[in-house]
């Protein structure tokens, strides 16, 4: 087998799972890597956390690397990113000055070591590999990723006017990644090395998104304050325009996944909570809200419906049954009740919310938008259907309905209908984007989870023509008998 076919789809499963794991590849690229590292350095494992495939464009994966220097007993993590395939990025191949301007100001920081370059490419292996800080789109990358251009910028921050004024002194920190994207985005963890100093969480934008990024947390955060008891979101810290980037406190507690482990009322009460805090940022009025984009439901099957090319190559009955159940959710779309747009979170799910003993807290706003507020219900009760089959573990209809119950108590119940439209639809993304071809069971999961969208989808359409039937019998009933005339009173 060579790369072409590999990525042609034609080999299916098999082409790419020899690109991820065969001794061949995996060879090949630790071989590249090794070639960027210091003399002094050690490559240890290679950790693969994430792959996406874009039938016709190419393979991307994303690894924690572990590397260690000879005079230091521990390794440390480095993310990178592997490309394959000819077709490459456009941005990136637009932006290879940028790329060796930033590799020379990693090196310069410090902050490239121990690898001496951070970038190679493959040409026959059509392979390219992207060391962290190294992104053409995200410039300051580099310079986000000193400790000490940190703990200025911090300093800088946090004494400015009613910004962050309860933070105690800056020290030196040290610099985490949490997800290294390149092209998409990119979060790091400042942790103090002192101890006095608070953790800060850094999440990087392009242009001014960062900006609208501050601006909508900020106000989420102001409204849950007022009409959300126990509820609150991360508030940010600050914006800081020159590096685009917005800094966030720690989220003490543990994620809504930890507690989804135990069958405790605590669990339940958990969700009934997250509920009533989704249906308050559903009040949230637009005005208040600032610019935000707009997202129907066209948009989200055409998404759908792109991320889900390679299911067609690789698993092409599982990829029929989605073109199927992607075309009569539109078509059942069309015929149910609608309602104006209003703020949703998104991308809401477990590991949105945060928990601990002062309560709930939201978290992630980046995909805040002008939208049918199903969209969010749906996407979590998605949620819950992929993080219990992904454990096994039993209770996914209990969670759900306390879930429920917490929101629908104003909601209005055309809202519920739709919302179980776009659970089917965010199952069928679940498939396509959190379900990895390296994983052992990749085939027998992706299926599942479009056989329960189907599922879902059937559910539905038996609760509308049932619905249609009730109001059918109605009119007919009111037809037969008249209704009574008001009779005078003398």
């Amino acid at each position: 087998m060579n790369i072409v076919e590999a990525l042609s789809g034609r080999t299916k499963l098999k082409g790419i799972r020899w690109v991820l794991l065969s001794a061949t590849a995996r060879g090949v690229l630790r071989d590249q890597l090794r070639s960027l590292l210091s003399a002094g350095a050690i490559l240890g494992p290679c950790h693969l956390r994430h792959v996406r495939f874009k039938l016709g464009h190419g393979l991307t994966a994303f690894y924690d690397v572990q590397v260690r220097i000879r005079a230091i007993d521990a390794y440390q993590v480095r993310p990178i990113a592997v490309t394959w395939g000819l077709d490459g990025d456009t941005d990136e191949r637009n932006g290879e000055a940028d790329l060796a301007k930033m590799q020379a100001e990693a090196v310069h920081r410090g902050v490239a070591a121990p690898f001496l370059q951070l970038m190679s490419d493959l040409p026959r292996w059509s392979m390219r590999v992207r060391v962290s800080p190294l992104d053409a789109r995200f410039i300051q990358l580099a310079r986000m990723s000193d400790a000490g251009y940190v703990r200025a910028m911090l300093a800088a921050a946090y004494g400015s006017d009613g910004v962050a004024s309860d933070q105690r002194r800056i020290g030196q920190y040290t610099v985490t990644y949490i997800k290294y994207r390149p092209g998409k985005r990119h979060v790091l963890r400042y942790n103090p090395l002192d101890g006095v100093a608070a953790t800060v969480f850094a999440k990087l934008y392009a242009g001014q998104d960062a900006e609208h990024a501050f601006r909508v947390a900020t106000y989420a955060a102001n409204w849950l304050a007022e009409h959300a008891e126990g509820v609150s979101c991360a508030r940010p810290l600050a914006y800081v325009a020159e590096d685009s980037v917005v800094l966030y406190p720690q989220v003490f507690g543990a994620p809504l996944t930890d507690h989804l482990r135990y069958p405790s009322g605590g669990r339940l009460r958990c969700l009934e909570r997250t509920g009533a805090a989704l249906r308050a940022l559903h009040d949230l009025p637009e005005a208040f809200a600032g610019r935000l984009g707009q997202h129907d439901f066209a948009a989200e099957v055409r998404e759908t419906t792109r991320a889900s090319h390679h299911i067609r190559a690789l698993l092409p009955h599982v990829g029929s049954a989605i073109e199927a159940l992607l075309d009569r959710a539109q078509e059942l779309h069309e015929r149910l009740p609608q309602e104006p747009p209003t703020f949703t979170h998104g991308d809401l799910k477990s590991k949105h919310i945060w928990v601990a003993a002062g309560g709930l807290t939201v978290i992630d706003f980046d995909n805040s938008r002008l939208a049918d507020p199903a969209i969010d219900v749906g996407k979590f009760l998605a949620d819950m259907e992929f993080w219990h089959a992904s454990h096994n573990r039993p209770g996914v209809e209990e969670a759900q309905e306390s879930f429920l119950a917490g929101y629908a108590r104003s909601a209005p119940k055309e809202r519920l209908i739709r919302a179980r439209l776009y659970q089917a639809v965010k199952l069928v993304k679940y498939a396509v984007r959190q379900v990895h071809p390296f994983d052992h069971d990749w085939a027998s999961r992706t299926a599942w989870l479009v056989g329960r969208a189907r599922a879902v989808m059937k559910e539905l359409q038996l609760t509308v023509t049932a619905s249609r039937r009730s109001q059918s019998g109605q009119q007919r009933r009111v037809g037969n008998y008249p209704l009574p005339q008001p009779t005078a009173t003398v």
